[in-house]
């Protein structure tokens, strides 16, 4: 599937997320190349549209890693994944301009951004010199407390736009990502997925990846293993109120769980 040539609007798109990682937060990171293909593969037999492989853990409280070890660990993955699968994109989840670089030389096609290319001055002129698309996400962490969370993430969303457009990258191959968990409460995460719709005022596609994260069930005890269906009710909720594409975990059971409310929402 081209993503330049993908009918927005139609669907929701599912991006599994591939953790190459010891550390991820829900304890699915593997190490092993042989492993984090097959794992790939299984995702896209149960309907991910993009893949999106990291090496660097985002869990709160974590270290970041040399750009040595990330390369590492993501280069060998992406080159055998783009082989076995060379019609699915491949994303690469890095603040890292050398990581980049190395990823799309590897087979990756987009960039998914925590800091939204707010953080390494080099890396929106990686994705431009490559043509990749670039999933900018609003990092709360890197803010100051909001009394609009909303507003927040539109003015992130929007310096993100200016430095990609002064960078050479054309606005029609951007998604923004408003960053659930990074720095917000859960009552904050709320307030956004609800409002989910007044963030495509900027007319990029928005991707929503909640999943098993805090707000999918700790404040009714549940620990990371019991998240299932909590991510699966605001999966249903971010689809309905506008998301284009939403990072999962589960690609079976998301799967599945998107096709019904696209079914309801985009008849």
């Amino acid at each position: 599937m081209e993503l330049d040539a993908f009918p927005w609007g139609s669907r929701t798109l599912l991006v599994g997320i591939l953790n190459v990682t010891p550390d991820s937060f829900v304890g699915d990171g593997v190490v092993d190349v042989a492993c984090a293909v097959a794992l790939a593969e299984q995702m896209v037999r149960d309907g991910a549209d993009i893949i999106d492989i990291g090496g660097e853990s985002t869990r709160p409280g974590y270290q970041s890693v040399p750009a040595e070890i990330e390369l590492e660990r993501v280069v060998p993955v992406i080159e055998r994944v783009s082989a076995s699968l060379p019609t699915t994109p491949i994303s690469i989840d890095t603040t890292k301009s050398a990581v980049a670089v190395a990823a799309f030389e590897a087979g990756a096609s987009l960039l998914n951004d925590t800091n939204g290319l707010c953080g390494d001055a080099a890396l929106a002129d990686a994705a431009a010199a490559s043509d990749a698309w670039v999933i900018a996400m609003h990092n709360q962490r890197r803010g100051v407390p909001a009394p609009d969370p909303v507003a927040a993430v539109l003015s992130g969303f929007c310096e993100s736009l200016s430095i990609a457009g002064r960078h050479g990258i054309d606005h029609e191959r951007i998604i923004l990502d408003p960053g659930f968990g990074f720095g917000w409460a859960l009552s904050e995460n709320a307030e956004i997925l609800r409002r989910l719709s007044e963030l495509r005022v900027l007319r990029c596609p928005i991707l929503v990846g909640m999943s098993r994260k805090r707000m999918t069930g700790e404040q009714f005890g549940w620990g990371v293993e019991q998240r299932l269906e909590g991510s699966a009710a605001v999966t249903a909720l971010a689809v309905a109120n506008g998301a284009d594409l939403v990072r999962v975990h589960d690609v079976a059971e998301m799967c599945r769980v998107v096709r019904m409310a696209d079914d309801i929402v985009r008849q």
